[in-house]
């Protein structure tokens, strides 16, 4: 991997947790794999008041505290740190903007940076635009020198509506090819193994379409709550923050046409191409395809959990969603007639991220007369945690007589000793570094994501009767969920066994 050109990243929002957690511990991963430009300035924006020397204290508690690398060298803190610079900034004053240019050109003076500049806006979704605007009228959004690249995190709009005008707003400012807009499981290294898996194996590829693959299946589950954020979480839920992004994405990396090339607007248009497939769910038909949830209290090993309702800041007669669950088709010749399931939810008893490709049964069930109903053979791409690939498939027991027994075949990242795993957003922050567009969603993605989300959003806002199922905290979701999968006692992947106490399903 070559290193990236020379560079400023400009960071909105340098105080907040995402940067502590995830940006600079990334960075400086990137640093200690020499995969950083020679020079390069990090010049920290937020709203609080600190002194540069104080922001880079805090910038090394951040790479001490979260870096991911299993054996961290720390040795380089400090020579790294050297680059890091703050300003204070209102995000609605045109003189902080022209202090900030002076600044950037300061260092792009200083460090020999040829005008290329990143701007990350790891900031709440509102300011975006406003940010944006700034930019472009203090004159650092125009690409006469260098280029100028802007990341912006999700959600990309909370509906349809607001995602076009978020679109068009940035395109009166910005071309499209500037920015970046990230989602971290993207970054993940099993996601874009999909890719591999998938059309540089001959035993995969000629079976991936509806002659041999019974249903798909993506499940993203967390066993944490919502962490002390109930005024955001409320008014967004579990469609808006993970389906019409992560899951939606992964979907079309599992669905996709081989592109012509592994260019990055190549591989971004079969994906499209998936997403204007989606089958559209009517209105009236939400209630047969999708089913909502929300965790109650109970008992997860004899202790207490609280439930959705329960938690700080979010009102006693919530009916935001903490899980979802989707059945839907993608009507192309690949794909006509496969089911498509898709979950996601808090509170589950276990942190997973995995696609399931459920393989049809075998024609003519040789053995069934002797063992009764055969698994079928199952591929499962574990996205998280333990990234790898499993194979379920069916061997005969040693012995007399034709016993057969579903064994796995499995590879896990973590066996390939001499390899390490980079962070999502060590992967994603290279990208954009090196003008890698591929894993980044484009305007055209979003939107057509957000057309197939939409009447599922109304559906819930304009039909009070759209059920709201209650989960127990610490088991697979609403007992409702089950009825989404097709065919006599199928049912969906469970990575482990419930962890509530006790397993009470009702109706909110």
């Amino acid at each position: 991997m070559e290193r990236p050109d020379n560079l400023i990243l400009v960071i909105f929002g340098a105080t907040g947790d995402l940067t502590a957690r995830k940006l600079i511990p990334a960075l400086y991963s990137l640093k200690n794999q020499d995969l950083m430009p020679d020079r390069f300035s990090l010049i920290g924006v937020g709203r609080s008041e600190l002194t540069t020397e104080q922001f880079r204290e805090k910038m090394a508690e951040a790479i001490r505290t979260f870096t991911e690398e299993k054996e961290p060298d720390f040795s380089r803190i400090d020579s790294f740190l050297n680059c890091f610079y703050y300003r204070k900034i209102n995000y609605n004053s045109a003189r902080d903007y022209a202090e900030l240019k002076l600044e950037i050109e300061k260092s792009c003076s200083e460090k020999g940076i040829a005008g290329n500049i990143i701007f990350y806006m790891a900031t709440p979704p509102d300011v975006y635009v406003t940010i944006s605007n700034s930019l472009y009228l203090a004159g650092l959004s125009r690409e006469s020198e260098g280029y100028r690249r802007f990341i912006i995190e999700k959600p990309f709009g909370t509906d349809l509506a607001s995602a076009v005008k978020l679109n068009r707003t940035l395109h009166e400012l910005v071309d499209e090819k500037q920015i970046f807009r990230i989602d971290h499981y993207l970054g993940k290294e099993t996601v874009q193994n999909l890719l591999v898996t998938r059309f540089a194996n001959g035993i995969f590829e000629p079976l991936w379409n509806r002659n041999y693959v019974h249903r798909i299946e993506i499940t993203s589950a967390e066993s944490i709550g919502i962490e002390g954020r109930g005024e955001y979480y409320d008014s967004s839920g579990a469609l808006r923050d993970m389906v019409q992004n992560h899951l939606l994405q992964m979907v079309g990396l599992t669905a996709m046409e081989p592109p012509s090339s592994l260019d990055a607007d190549a591989i971004r248009n079969e994906v499209l191409k998936v997403f204007q497939s989606l089958q559209p769910i009517r209105e009236e038909d939400v209630e047969k395809y999708v089913v909502r949830g929300q965790y109650t209290g109970s008992k997860i090993r004899g202790e207490y959990v609280p439930g959705y309702r329960e938690e700080k800041n979010v009102p006693e007669d919530s009916r935001t969603e903490t899980y979802v669950a989707l059945k839907f088709f993608v009507n192309n010749w690949r794909w006509g007639g496969v089911p498509f399931y898709v979950r996601t939810g808090k509170r589950l008893p276990t942190r997973v991220t995995e696609v399931v490709v459920h393989f049809k049964q075998t024609p003519h069930h040789l053995f069934q007369r002797v063992i009764g109903k055969l698994a079928g053979n199952q591929l499962i791409i574990r996205i998280q945690p333990n990234e790898g690939i499993l194979l379920k498939f069916d061997m005969k027991e040693p012995g007399a007589g034709f016993k057969v027994k579903n064994v796995n075949m499995d590879f896990h990242y973590r066996d390939m000793a001499d390899v390490r795993v980079p962070s999502a957003y060590e992967r994603l922050l290279y990208d954009v570094m090196t003008g890698d567009s591929t894993l980044f969603s484009r305007d055209d993605e979003v939107e057509t994501a957000w057309k197939f989300v939409e009447p599922i959003q109304k559906a819930w806002e304009n039909n009070p009767d759209i059920k709201v199922y209650g989960y127990p905290a610490g088991t697979w979701g609403p007992e409702k969920s089950h009825d989404l999968i097709e065919g006599e006692g199928l049912t969906w992947r469970y990575p482990c066994k419930n962890m509530a106490d006790e397993e009470l399903y009702c109706e909110l």
